[in-house]
């Protein structure tokens, strides 16, 4: 079983970086057209070039958006004051 683990983990890369690219939008792909990427990724997926250049150079890659807590939200906070005076004028 061991012997064929270096063949499933280039099978998952290959169908990870191919389901990527497609269902990543045109807007995002660099460098080439998507169908051209998708290609590449078919094409070269055995030897692990098209999934790998896909992965690195391929999609446009942000940076991930920071959680904020509820409690350190502006916005939250300001809506819980705004709820706040308004349950005070509707009791006084």
């Amino acid at each position: 079983m061991l012997r064929y683990l270096p063949f499933l983990l280039v099978l998952a890369l290959w169908i990870y970086a191919f389901i990527d690219c497609l269902n990543t939008p045109e807007a995002e792909v660099k460098g080439l057209p998507k169908v051209v990427w998708i290609i590449i990724v078919l094409l070269f997926g055995e030897v692990l070039v098209g999934p790998v250049a896909w992965l690195i150079a391929g999609k446009v890659r942000r940076a991930p958006t920071r959680w904020t807590a509820p409690d350190d939200n502006p916005a939250f906070l300001a809506s819980l004051e705004d709820r706040q005076r308004r349950e005070r004028g509707e009791e006084a």
